[in-house]
């Protein structure tokens, strides 16, 4: 299925400037087109499902530290924030809770997840406890270095962020996986 992503600019490299008025096709995993939102739709539009987002598309965040954030921390469960709070435990408070490996995929997926929601669709690693790997792979966070600047043909791995800088959207492989309020 073709999908427009409307949005307010297109930033194709980090370090790029957003081009005002241009929207991204996705088909299936790929980026199939980037261009003026009208030419796009022209092109497009009969076959597409449009999504607007009040926001700047880009290339999603880089997280360089996932190891620690995912396997030197417990991301406590909602349910746990009346004994445990809710920001990630480290060092002593950690080694008190008696991790198993059911208790660090929970916590992986719990971080994958606030990873998500920051925009976040690579991650560096290696990681070594398996329910941690597992949660990383099937989320769809791609390992070793930054994104890569959006063009047609490559994953269609990005976010879209409010002028205030919060994430609006993560798409990861053309599946929409955070999608903020």
């Amino acid at each position: 299925m073709l999908t427009i992503h409307r949005v307010h600019a297109v930033r194709r490299a980090a370090d790029g400037a957003p081009v005002p008025g241009h929207a991204v096709v996705v088909s299936g995993d790929r980026i199939e087109a980037i261009g003026p939102y009208e030419e796009l739709y022209e092109r497009y539009g009969e076959r597409a499902r449009v999504r607007e987002w009040d926001g700047v598309l880009t290339p999603g965040r880089h997280e360089p530290h996932g190891t620690a954030y995912l396997e030197a921390a417990y991301h406590p469960d909602p349910r746990e924030a009346g004994d445990l709070g809710t920001a990630p435990l480290t060092g002593d408070a950690l080694t008190a809770l008696g991790m198993t490996e059911t208790r660090w995929g929970a916590s992986a997926r719990r971080g994958v997840q606030r990873l998500l929601a920051t925009g976040t669709t690579s991650i560096a690693g290696p990681f070594t406890h398996p329910a941690v790997r597992t949660a990383v792979a099937r989320s769809g966070l791609r390992g070793g270095s930054a994104p890569r600047p959006l063009a047609p043909g490559a994953p269609a791995d990005f976010a879209v962020f409010t002028e205030d800088g919060r994430c609006l959207v993560t798409v990861l492989g053309g599946r929409l996986v955070h999608r903020g309020r």
